[in-house]
């Protein structure tokens, strides 16, 4: 039985608070959870560290954007968000079909 795959974009929001890994190392981190689910990782853009236009945490102003392309099953996007849910350092996950 084949799988049809779909391709994705998925905007992280990164946190590097109190850690003393690297920007780099969560991104590879994350890059690992897309391969857990089955994704490939066909792209990465570092977008830097940008402010937040409106603020829910007082004590997190800012956070480093990390845009990945991968490809994957259908079932992969919500096994990745849920996968990354409880990871301290990804403070934002965004998917979209791309």
């Amino acid at each position: 039985m084949s799988t049809n795959t779909r391709n994705y974009r998925a905007t992280f929001i990164l946190d590097n608070r109190g850690t003393e890994d690297t920007i780099e190392k969560l991104i590879e981190g994350v890059k690992t959870e897309i391969v857990a689910v089955e994704g490939q990782v066909t792209a990465i853009e570092d977008l830097g560290l940008k402010d937040f236009i409106r603020v829910t945490n007082p004590k997190l102003v800012s956070g480093h954007y990390v845009q990945v392309s991968f490809t994957s099953p259908a079932s992969a996007p919500a096994a990745l968000k849920e996968r990354l849910r409880l990871n301290r350092s990804v403070y934002r996950t965004f998917i979209e079909n791309n």
